[in-house]
């Protein structure tokens, strides 16, 4: 079974509507273009329709996955959360101790994640590190570049 998957209830129309356009024009544009490719002869020798069956594989695999994730996802309403402590959804402020750097992300599903936006997912290091953490509290959070220590600022949702 899928591991359950939560999202905010934007998010997760977003993921039923992106389904739904790959099942509907995704699926009619794969098929004109396998059609288009059987028209050219040949199909033990034809390059052009390996490609587009092997397109249509991929994508049927897409909606699949995607399938096996609405199936298992939760909305979480963010009006019942606790915000002494961080917890997915959290909008987090916090400071990197060694630069003074301040930062603000919200901690959302894998699937919503969006740096530009500030959203990061909740399964990256440095959400993982600041996970039940209260304000005034420090995360030694180990992320490639090596250790880093942020200090939680603010914590609302």
């Amino acid at each position: 079974m899928a591991e359950v998957a939560y999202f905010t209830k934007e998010g997760l129309e977003k993921l039923k509507q992106e389904l739904q356009e790959l099942k509907t024009t995704g699926r009619a544009a794969i098929s004109n273009a396998i059609a288009e490719a059987r028209d050219k002869g040949d199909l033990s020798e034809n390059a052009e329709y390996d490609a587009a069956k092997e397109a249509q594989g991929l994508h049927e695999a897409k909606i699949a996955q995607m399938e096996e994730i609405l199936a298992s996802a939760r909305i979480l309403d963010e009006s019942k959360l606790d915000t002494s402590k961080v917890l997915a959804l959290s909008h987090v402020k916090i400071k990197n101790i060694k630069n003074g750097a301040t930062m603000s992300y919200q901690l959302v599903a894998e699937s919503e994640a969006d740096m530009k936006a500030g959203k990061i997912s909740i399964t990256s290091p440095i959400a993982k590190g600041l996970l039940g953490k209260k304000v005034g509290e420090i995360a030694e959070i180990a992320v490639p570049a090596g250790k880093m220590e942020f200090e939680v600022l603010e914590i609302s949702r």
